[in-house]
């Protein structure tokens, strides 16, 4: 809301400008400078955005100095101890918690739609056989506006509802099919009695030739990597989704923007790096080599993981995380994997070192994400798919606030021209 008790004065050359500033009920002070342009004739210069609110949201909220992530008022600690992924989604979705008789209903419409439409098993066979799962997850989520055509109309209040449960609903069979055709297995369809987590690690790893039974502990491992992935405020890709949605385009064609944004190693691909690392560093006995490389301002070297970009304190998320990763070690054991006896010495000895304790470099939720998706038998390239089908709840939850906003723009920023100035065109027999 703006506050009538404070503006802002802006002064340059003989021009001074007063802009109202916006008060939020979490954060800092906004300045409104959205007639700069118009009175000023100048615009600002923020690359990256770091500086810039591109909107107004009432779904996440984060403050990265005291550690903390809420969605829609709730800490996230408290939600991936007492609530599960679907309820989660209900929250992000509709802004309140549900009760007993909407969750149900929630949850048998999401469940009731895992199956995707037959006719893009062909999509799938389109694909190389080494094809990323992202890179198919990307093609396949965009296509989806080729086979639900009830559901592009961004201006039908029923279709964007049933847009947003069939992408919910199918993205665990998505990115499961995407992952069964990179390793040549065939196809295992959703089963209607399993939960959300449950359903997705059957279609990942059961085989027709044998029953296969989920375990319940980790099943809760993979539903708290969905929960606490499930949205994270503007981040790149969620900001792409806005973008793109800003344009009219179909929800499909957003989430697959989205999708391909998530992608970028810098975004969607740290806990995939921090395995990485950990094969990288191989043994045991050759900790503390790299814990020594990651205290030298010489070295480029530091160690995935630990430390985060936005929490300048702690990761809220890496807490519950290690809960779940602690018992999935435990019931699956380190014993023969050289990863993972890496993982939990690294983070033992990084623990009881004062140096990352003083600069605030604890493990992240992508340090445990990692380990229990290691564990469970993931590949790498699985990782991202698996970010991306947990995040897929936040990115509609935005895309729907945004669609509904009376003062929605399509996205235009601005630059900072560095090029040539005007000039003629030259023949080319005179160049």
């Amino acid at each position: 809301m703006t506050d009538d008790s404070k503006k802002a004065t802006l002064t340059f050359g003989d021009k001074e400008l007063e802009l109202p500033i916006f008060t939020p009920t979490e954060g800092p002070d906004v300045i409104d400078i959205r007639a700069l342009y118009a009175k000023g004739g100048v615009f600002t210069y923020d690359p990256g955005f770091t500086s810039t609110a591109s909107c107004d949201s009432s779904i996440t909220y984060i403050d990265g100095g005291k550690g903390e992530l809420l969605h829609r008022g709730y800490p996230i600690d408290q939600l991936a101890e007492k609530s599960h992924y679907l309820e989660v989604c209900y929250l992000l979705l509709y802004g309140y918690l549900p009760s007993a008789a909407q969750l149900e209903e929630f949850e048998n419409l999401v469940t009731n739609h895992t199956m995707l439409h037959e006719q893009m098993v062909y999509f799938y066979r389109g694909f190389r056989r080494d094809a990323h799962p992202m890179a198919i997850m990307t093609g396949v989520v965009g296509a989806m506006s080729a086979f639900y055509h009830d559901s592009t109309d961004i201006h039908d209040a029923h279709a964007r509802e049933v847009a947003t449960i069939r992408l919910i609903a199918k993205m665990p069979t998505i990115a499961a099919w995407a992952y069964k055709f990179s390793i040549g297995q065939p196809f295992v369809y959703p089963r209607n009695d399993l939960d959300y987590a449950s359903n997705f690690l059957r279609m990942c790893f059961a085989v027709p030739a044998e029953e296969y039974e989920v375990n319940p502990i980790l099943s809760r491992a993979m539903d708290r990597i969905f929960t606490l992935h499930a949205d994270h405020e503007q981040n790149a890709s969620t900001s792409t989704v806005r973008l793109a949605s800003s344009s009219g385009a179909n929800p499909f064609a957003c989430i697959a923007a989205g999708i391909a944004c998530l992608w970028g190693p810098a975004h969607g691909g740290a806990n995939q790096a921090c395995l990485e690392m950990l094969k990288e560093i191989g043994t045991p006995d050759r900790i503390p080599e790299f814990i020594a490389r990651a205290k030298d301002k010489n070295d480029p070297f530091r160690l995935m993981g630990f430390g985060h970009r936005v929490y300048k304190n702690f990761d809220p998320r890496a807490t519950v995380m290690k809960q779940s990763a602690d018992e999935v070690l435990e019931l699956l054991g380190v014993e023969n994997n050289p990863v993972l006896q890496v993982a939990k010495d690294l983070e033992a000895a990084a623990l009881a070192d004062p140096y990352f304790s003083e600069k605030k470099l604890f493990p992240n939720v992508d340090f445990y994400s990692g380990i229990i998706l290691e564990a469970m038998g993931f590949p790498t390239s699985m990782f991202t798919p698996i970010f991306a089908l947990s995040r897929t709840v936040g990115w509609i939850s935005q895309w729907k606030e945004m669609i509904t906003d009376p003062t929605m723009k399509i996205g235009r920023p601005r630059q900072l021209y560095a090029g040539e100035s005007l000039r003629d065109y030259v023949n080319i027999e005179d160049r």
